[in-house]
């Protein structure tokens, strides 16, 4: 029975294996994008391209493992959640009123250190936001909520 059990959970992973998980970005128009837009300073920008865009850009990066399902399907849904939440390659579609409200929120997640997520960093211990980058990143939102940049 138990070999029955086993042989049916192999086949399903098998199985699962041909359902796809579309990996294609959307098109990126610069022109719209965060760091374009506020005219982020460079350590700034190599900061949130690092440990933010795969999530919240249309820029992602899918890694090798990124074929195996189920982890696509959760990895998917993800990357779909956080371009919902924030998508900086769009940002200059936002409203101003919208602006304001993801940089009190982006203010608030870094501060916490809800992002980059614990599950992210774990496999990308380069996007890890060290004190000084936090403080970088809070200090450039504020900035923005005070309108002492675009």
């Amino acid at each position: 029975m138990k070999k029955k059990i086993a042989l049916g959970i192999l086949i399903l992973l098998v199985l699962i294996q041909f359902i796809p998980v579309d990996t294609t970005n959307p098109t990126v128009d610069t022109q719209k994008d965060f760091i374009t837009v506020t005219k982020a300073q460079q350590e700034v920008a190599q900061i949130l391209k690092t440990s933010c865009y795969d999530c919240h850009a249309n820029e992602t990066a899918y890694p090798w493992y990124f074929k195996i399902a189920p982890v696509s399907w959760w990895l998917k849904n993800h990357i779909n959640e956080g371009r919902r939440e924030l998508n900086f390659s769009i940002w200059g579609d936002y409203t101003a009123k919208r602006k304001d409200k993801k940089m009190k929120e982006c203010i608030e997640m870094v501060q916490e250190g809800e992002m980059p997520m614990w599950s992210y960093t774990l496999v990308h211990k380069d996007a890890v936001i060290n004190e000084a980058q936090q403080k970088l990143l809070v200090d450039w939102f504020t900035t923005l909520r005070t309108g002492d940049a675009n």
